[in-house]
């Protein structure tokens, strides 16, 4: 190959500004244009209005599956400025759907900074191949369209408009993604860990696409976590739910957690770091295990189920029959590993084993009967070791 075929210079440079990049480079923006990327346009489209919920602007959020296989996200807020009525109260609806980022929260524990890219609204907006916007707001409706990330009008103001509020309608783009069909369940499970993650969520999420056989759930949990593991797992151990919030300084934010045990061998622990699933774990995960071991064996050891000579449960051997929900909310969020799965932040592990092993403890020493059979239950999957738990002490 010759020296000028190699040759690279600035004018090989191509340079991809605004929603054109995304068009161009989708994946870098929204993760895929298989599923995933699709239902990421749903996640990211509903994360601005929900966080208005957060925000106390609004109460409700629904999300619609239309028939002609659009998405309608519409909530009860106070609607978004319109720049052609000469609001100036935060970033106007067309630069959200125009400009990369336009609106998007930083990353801290009062936002839900699920969006894994923070591209914002603009994003779904480059890969629609048809979206439209309406907000209703000061008595007024306007209507904004675009296809393909590009204005097909002015904003139009259409009439007078009953209460307030905006509503994001949008198709996904033919030539861009591998598929159209969105899963209801999965969706569902989101929108679900969203709400008792966040106990001020009040979402609907509703799949018109079969006219013979609409469904639609909401997801509301006012009781947060523990609401959740109330409905988890069969033949609970116990029958109340272990659970508590506390705020740290030293982690600059706070961690609630609930679980429960059952008689069962599965291990069910799901762990979020600003309402974000880290399955790769981290330090808020690590530090719940540390306060389970901490919190049991004191109590195995007090009552005389562990002798002096019985080494310690470790953290490894607790999991038979639980079932968690770790959550933390940080102001200042360090994701590791190269999805950002993992939480990082050091002092959280430690703030975290000490409320789990102060709340257990002391719901253990006031219901020593179900602690007996939590332990009872532990040691079955444990070889050799067999806790004293039938000896009532």
């Amino acid at each position: 190959m010759s020296e000028e075929s190699n040759a690279y210079d600035a004018g090989k440079i191509v340079v991809l500004e605004g929603l054109e990049a995304v068009r161009k480079r989708p994946g870098m923006y929204i993760g895929s244009v298989g599923e995933r990327g699709l239902h990421y346009m749903v996640f990211e489209a509903a994360e601005r209005a929900l966080d208005e919920i957060l925000s106390g602007t609004a109460g409700r959020v629904e999300i619609t599956l239309t028939a002609d296989g659009r998405v309608r996200v519409a909530d009860d807020g106070t609607g978004l400025p319109v720049e052609h009525a000469g609001h100036s109260d935060g970033p106007a609806v067309e630069a959200r759907l125009t400009v990369l980022s336009c609106g998007a929260q930083p990353a801290n524990r009062r936002s839900l900074s699920g969006g894994y890219f923070g591209v914002g609204l603009a994003a779904v907006n480059a890969l629609s191949g048809r979206l439209t916007a309406e907000v209703r707001r000061d008595g007024a409706r306007w209507v904004l369209e675009y296809e393909r990330g590009v204005a097909v009008a002015t904003p139009t103001r259409t009439g007078p408009a009953d209460g307030s509020g905006t509503t994001i309608t949008f198709r996904p783009d033919a030539e861009i993604f591998e598929t159209l069909e969105f899963s209801f369940d999965t969706l569902a499970e989101r929108f679900g860990e969203l709400a008792f993650l966040n106990r001020d969520l009040d979402i609907t999420l509703a799949d018109d696409r079969d006219p013979a056989a609409p469904r639609a759930v909401r997801f509301r949990f006012p009781g947060g976590p523990r609401d959740h593991i109330a409905e988890q797992g069969a033949d609970p151990l116990h029958p109340d739910v272990i659970g508590f919030e506390r705020e740290y300084s030293e982690m600059e934010g706070a961690v609630e957690v609930a679980f429960r045990w059952c008689d069962s061998r599965e291990e069910r622990v799901a762990s979020y770091a600003n309402s974000r699933p880290t399955t790769g774990g981290g330090t808020h995960e690590l530090g719940f295990r540390d306060g389970l071991a901490a919190a049991l064996n004191a109590h195995a050891r007090e009552r005389q189920l562990l002798t002096p000579s019985d080494l310690d449960l470790t953290p490894a051997q607790l999991g038979a029959g639980l079932t968690a929900v770790v959550s933390v909310k940080l102001d200042r969020p360090e994701f590791l590993g190269a999805i950002r799965d993992r939480l990082g932040n050091g002092p959280v592990r430690a703030c975290v084993a000490e409320a789990v092993r102060e709340h257990l403890a002391a719901w253990l020493r006031a219901n020593p009967a179900q602690a007996a059979a939590v332990l009872a239950r532990i040691s079955k999957s444990i070889a050799p070791l067999e806790l004293r738990c039938c000896d009532d002490r």
